[in-house]
């Protein structure tokens, strides 16, 4: 029995040195030298993974930087221009600041802005329901409801509110990674750019139906009016297939275009409230007109008569 084991274990044994020879070989025949700046760009990113660089992580994102030698065209949503910066530090190249964006929901067909006109009973899920049919109500280009971009979120940024029926977003918490606009199937979510002090104008409504039609479906609703468009004076407000959109680059937040909107279907966030205005005083009452005077009758004229000269006495 003895006689059989021994060289077993012996063969096995030599068997998986040469093997274990044969793969250091081949590992160091192939092997590929990898740029150490690699970890270090890595080390200084975020690590959530998240994809909105447009790349399918950290560190794809790290390897990429390190072969294209320039940062143009590569920004990290979620660590914004502080990480960014210290990716250029550690390469030793420049970088471009760029403006804060925010998700924002295009939407405001509330369950009092929009009629229910059918009831949905199948999968929650945005992107089922959309293949099935329009929605539940008239308008087929708003928000569906089931909540695909919360749980597209990884920060927790997104809510949907029971009373609206709508998603929000909270800007505290929202990395502009663009899960959420990936996620929705009706395009209802849109990364903006975040505005000075968060203020910004934007047309809360993507309907490109025509002005009665999307007034019938939702009282919030874009008619494509163009008043909007007459009181900017900044070219900010194009007129586009029935709808108004705002170029958040051209928009000067004067807020104009909000006041002129019959549908309020533009809408201004995070503005302080606006003063009210000062009533002009009421007008004091008139003072009653003075009688006119009679002017007095006009005088006889006197005749100027000379004194008679005395006679000459006789």
């Amino acid at each position: 029995m003895g006689t059989i084991i021994i060289p077993t274990v012996v063969s096995l044994s030599v068997l998986g040195l040469v093997l274990a020879i044969v793969l250091y070989l081949v590992a160091q025949k192939f092997k590929v030298e990898e740029d150490p700046r690699i970890d270090d760009v890595e080390a200084v990113m975020p690590g959530a993974n998240c994809g909105g660089c447009g790349f399918a992580g950290c560190r794809a994102f790290a390897e990429n930087c390190v072969k294209a030698g320039s940062l143009d065209g590569f920004f990290c949503p979620v660590g914004g221009n502080a990480v960014m910066q210290k990716v250029a530090d550690t390469l030793g190249l420049q970088v471009e600041e760029k403006e804060p964006m925010v998700a924002v929901v295009r939407c405001h067909g509330t369950c009092d802005n929009r009629e229910t006109t059918n009831i949905y009973d199948g999968c929650t899920s945005c992107k089922v329901k959309a293949n099935l049919y329009s929605g539940d109500t008239g308008c087929k280009y708003g928000c569906l409801g089931c909540g695909d971009c919360v749980q597209a979120c990884k920060f927790g940024a997104i809510s949907m509110n029971p009373k609206t029926g709508l998603p929000e977003v909270d800007e505290n918490k929202c990395t502009a990674c663009g899960a959420c606009v990936k996620a929705c199937p009706k395009g209802v979510i849109e990364l903006r750019n975040k505005g000075k002090k968060s203020m910004r104008v934007f047309v809360k409504c993507i309907n490109k139906d025509k002005g009665a039609v999307a007034r019938k479906a939702c009282t919030n609703a874009c008619i494509g009016c163009s008043k909007c468009q007459k009181v900017c004076e900044f070219d900010a407000i194009i007129i586009e297939n029935n709808l108004a959109y705002i170029d958040y680059n051209k928009c000067r937040l004067c807020r104009k275009c909000e006041d002129a909107c019959p549908t309020g279907a533009i809408h201004a966030v995070n503005f302080p409230p606006r003063k009210p205005k000062a009533e002009a005083p009421a007008a004091a009452p008139a003072a009653p007109k003075a009688a006119p005077v009679a002017k007095p009758a006009a005088e006889a004229p006197v005749a100027n008569v000379e004194p008679k000269q005395e006679e000459a006495k006789a």
